[in-house]
């Protein structure tokens, strides 16, 4: 019997084999597609992306194709400059085409040990208390003791599982596609300067080589969201700019709309939802790809945990107690993203406000936060501040370079209990907790303890004083021994 069935390649996927096989967890992949699409939807990671992949060892493999940026904001189009005093050491995003996350994360699973299976569509279902049976299109069937819906906004796996998908209908639909357009490129970036002065789901962002990626608003709503026609994205650039820019020779269409829909429950018995498995929401501030990624992040260990028998009561379900209220909240701000980006005279004079807005640090603080990730606080109960956040990649100083930075400690995906005086330990964990001793001025604690997510788990205020650390180790690392 397999361990973790993952249904679904994306990032989702290949983030959770990566995370599962950083335990030892024996991990199959299936991916409908042959090969891949070559689609890029998602265009980068957000900063509390770019912390994960720091947290893994990925992130040089990831700067090394990427482009930094530093825009604020980017809240229904609105952008300010990066506001001062985020809670990271990683203040800007990486312009990463998904394609490239995509094969950057297949290539670390494979390293890791992960079975990565090409064209696998999953068309059947059934669990029972010890384990699921899946049923393959080819016939054949596979037996494991968790599956993991990471199969997309249609998912397969919720559907068969029967996990309601409550939510709203899309109102309206854009197309987004990549081609080649012969007008010359003054002249484009002249029109799409003037269009997007009313119209903000409108663009032609050259790509190189005289290829654009093109997004200009549907007719209508489709209802059975076929990929559009060239002739149709010609049709919609003349109703919209006046002018097609003589598109042409496409490389991929696709339409998208603006529903919002989250899974009732991520998990089903012995099947879990992650990404657009379980919350669908518009692209709107670039959010999707980054909490599918973090989905897998929370999820990974505890699942492993499951698999190795050390898991505490209660631990994989706090998957769902944790991570469906992030997905509510980033479908919140999507909703209210594309009201702001309407065309009716309230929305503009909405935008109008709400720009004004942008220009307080304040303001522009709190929304890079919500749109970065880094803003997330899980509910861990009362305690000090820092209780339930993730901790930024603070400063070592009583090891050399390059493991004087607490993230470069934390490639392994296990847990960290970082000690200014020495006097702490894990109580029978090692195997599963890292006890770090460095003096680290940046803490602002005397001791925390960190989940294998970076989540503080327990706040130690004096040196040397380990009230309350028992408990927090046994609730989220299990029994001694």
């Amino acid at each position: 019997m397999i361990d973790v069935l993952v249904v679904g390649g994306g990032p989702t996927g290949l983030m959770l084999a990566c995370e599962l096989r950083l335990h030892g967890v024996e991990v199959v992949v299936l991916e409908r597609l042959t090969a891949p699409t070559g689609e890029s939807r998602g265009q980068g990671l957000h900063a509390r992306s770019v912390e994960v992949m720091d947290q893994r060892g990925l992130l040089e493999r990831f700067r090394a194709v990427s482009e930094e940026f530093r825009v604020g904001g980017l809240f229904a189009g609105e952008a300010r400059a990066w506001p001062e005093g985020m809670d990271t050491a990683h203040p800007y995003g990486l312009a990463t085409p998904q394609p490239v996350t995509e094969r950057l994360l297949w290539e670390r699973a494979e390293e890791l040990g992960a079975e990565l299976r090409r064209g696998c569509e999953l068309v059947g279902l059934a669990q029972d208390e010890e384990g699921v049976e899946a049923e393959l299109a080819d016939g054949s069937r596979l037996r494991a003791r968790w599956l993991v819906g990471c199969d997309g906004g249609r998912s397969t796996v919720r559907r068969l599982a029967g996990v309601a998908f409550p939510g709203e209908p899309a109102t309206v639909q854009t197309l987004l596609g990549q081609m080649a357009a012969a007008e010359d490129p003054e002249r484009i970036a002249e029109v799409v300067a003037e269009v997007r002065r009313t119209q903000l789901r409108f663009g032609l962002h050259h790509e190189g080589g005289g290829v654009y990626r093109v997004i200009v608003p549907a007719e209508g709503v489709s209802e059975d969201r076929a990929a559009p026609t060239l002739e149709e994205f010609r049709a919609r650039l003349r109703a919209v700019a006046g002018t097609d820019f003589g598109v042409h020779s496409p490389r991929w269409l696709s339409r998208f709309g603006d529903a919002t829909r989250q899974a009732e429950r991520y998990r089903a018995g012995r099947v879990l939802l992650a990404g657009d498995a379980a919350h669908v929401h518009p692209p709107t501030g670039g959010q999707g790809l980054n909490l599918g990624v973090q989905d897998a992040f929370n999820l990974g260990w505890k699942l492993a945990a499951e698999v190795a028998g050390w898991a505490p009561p209660g631990l994989l379900d706090s998957y769902h107690a944790e991570r469906h209220p992030v997905g509510a909240a980033v479908i919140a701000h999507t909703r209210a993203q594309m009201t702001l980006l309407g065309t009716a005279p309230g929305a503009v004079a909405l935008r109008g406000v709400f720009a004004r807005l942008m220009d307080f640090p304040d303001v522009n603080r709190y929304i890079t936060g919500v749109i970065s990730g880094v803003d997330v606080r899980y509910d861990f109960g009362p305690g000090p501040a820092l209780l339930g956040r993730r901790l930024r990649d603070v400063r070592l100083v009583d090891a050399p370079a390059p493991a004087d930075r607490l993230y470069g400690r934390m490639h392994a995906g296990r847990g960290v209990l970082l000690d200014r005086s020495g006097l702490l330990s894990a109580a029978g964990r090692e195997d599963r907790v890292d006890v770090l001793v460095d003096g680290c001025p940046e803490l602002g604690a005397a001791a925390v303890l960190l989940r294998p997510d970076g989540h503080v788990a327990w706040v130690g205020e004096e040196p040397g004083a380990g009230e309350g650390l028992p408990e927090a180790l046994a609730r989220w690392f299990g029994p001694a021994g």
